[in-house]
């Protein structure tokens, strides 16, 4: 298999597997093991919930980039926005949950706040600073170079250095 093909079977992995997981981890957490549909737990879920659409949004975006090379990133206007519109959001729901834990710390609040976290850390891992490093290829990478900035970080650089 060449390595253009590689990559695109790891681009539709990935644009697949990030909106499954919403679901599936929704269905592990709450269901299996039972957490309280609380605010705190439901706000620090939809917080992942979000950056994870976004995250397999932009796969499927740099899929039918690849088809079609040449031209602007599809939906890089929404890629940008979105790298504005989060932190805000992420920070009130930090915030929230956060709270929530002070004034009733429990299964009811502290996994809305651990959701909330890494709702954090999958903004930066797709906006900023890839955090994942799951292939040979990246590891390696990153014990000889260290941390590189995400690709979509580096998709909206392009562009900005566009306009």
């Amino acid at each position: 298999m060449d390595h253009r093909s590689r990559i695109r079977r790891r681009l539709r992995s990935l644009a697949g597997l990030e909106p499954f997981n919403i679901p599936f981890q929704a269905a592990v957490w709450f269901g299996g093991l039972g957490l309280p549909l609380t605010a705190a737990n439901a706000t620090g879920f939809a917080l992942v919930a979000l950056v994870l659409l976004e995250g397999a949004a932009y796969w499927a975006a740099k899929l039918r980039h690849l088809r079609a090379p040449g031209g602007p990133l599809p939906f890089a206007t929404a890629f940008a926005a979105a790298r504005l519109a989060n932190p805000p959001l992420l920070a009130a729901g930090v915030a929230f949950t956060a709270w929530s834990v002070v004034m009733d710390p429990g299964a009811g609040t502290i996994p809305g706040l651990a959701f909330a976290v890494f709702g954090v850390l999958e903004h930066v891992n797709y906006f900023h600073t890839q955090l994942m490093y799951d292939t040979r290829e990246d590891v390696r990478y990153l014990r000889s170079k260290g941390f590189r900035r995400s690709h979509l970080a580096r998709d909206l650089e392009r562009r900005s250095a566009r306009t």
